[in-house]
């Protein structure tokens, strides 16, 4: 006589609504940490962002620095406390034409930062008078076709300039100038002086890589290299 099997027992309504539950959970936490995972390579990948943006800002300062070449006709770098204007030339082709570069703290809204404007190629003296208002002007009011030329730099609450001259660190709008062609008047004949060494103080603003004062000296090359500390 052959005996009966068993039949197969299946899951009762508890069992699943428990294991339902277990695997709802397991879906919730692993879910919370992949949405964490993503969140730090987020945050990960801005503070690379600003390391890397505030590198470049600092490296494109010392370039433009190194080679202000002296024009005769405008003062070859001059701060009025607002902003920061000089005359270069390419260091790949310093043959071609004179540009105007400007540095300045720009607001957008309720955040600050720091931009820089360059002009194109200037062969004239007129032209070069017109950039180096243009510069002034993109400074302190903008127009549109001045932020066409702006680049948006770091986040900055304020920024201090410092010249070193006579073996000290002084203000940036106190005279200082060379005789540059002893047969004018001594007006014309006369502009500002190339500093030994340029004092840059940058307050970086909060929710980034860096925060807080950050120092950055230059040296002018014919006396130190010309390389920032």
């Amino acid at each position: 006589m052959a005996s009966a099997t068993p039949s197969a027992r299946g899951f009762t309504l508890v069992e699943l609504l428990i294991t339902i539950s277990i695997m709802a959970i397991m879906t919730v936490l692993s879910w919370r940490g992949i949405d964490g995972m993503l969140r730090a390579r987020d945050q990960m990948q801005l503070r690379t962002d600003d390391v890397l943006t505030l590198q470049t800002a600092l490296t494109q300062w010392t370039v433009d620095l190194d080679n202000i070449s002296e024009t005769q006709v405008v003062n070859p770098i001059e701060f009025d406390g607002s902003v920061l204007r000089l005359t270069r030339r390419d260091a790949v082709s310093p043959a071609e034409g004179v540009r105007v570069v400007a540095w300045a703290r720009r607001q957008a809204g309720d955040r600050g930062y720091w931009a820089r404007w360059q002009s194109g190629d200037v062969r004239t003296r007129d032209d070069l008078m017109a950039a180096w208002q243009k510069a002034a002007q993109w400074g302190r009011e903008p127009r549109a076709e001045d932020l066409v030329q702006e680049i948006p730099l770091a986040g900055i609450d304020q920024w201090n300039l410092y010249y070193f001259r006579d073996n000290a660190w002084t203000n940036p709008q106190s005279t200082a100038v060379t005789t540059v062609d002893p047969n004018l008047p001594a007006a014309a004949g006369q502009m500002a002086a190339i500093p030994d060494g340029v004092r840059l103080i940058l307050t970086l603003s909060q929710g980034q890589a860096f925060t807080g004062d950050l120092t950055r000296d230059w040296v002018r090359p014919i006396i130190g290299g010309g390389k920032a500390s």
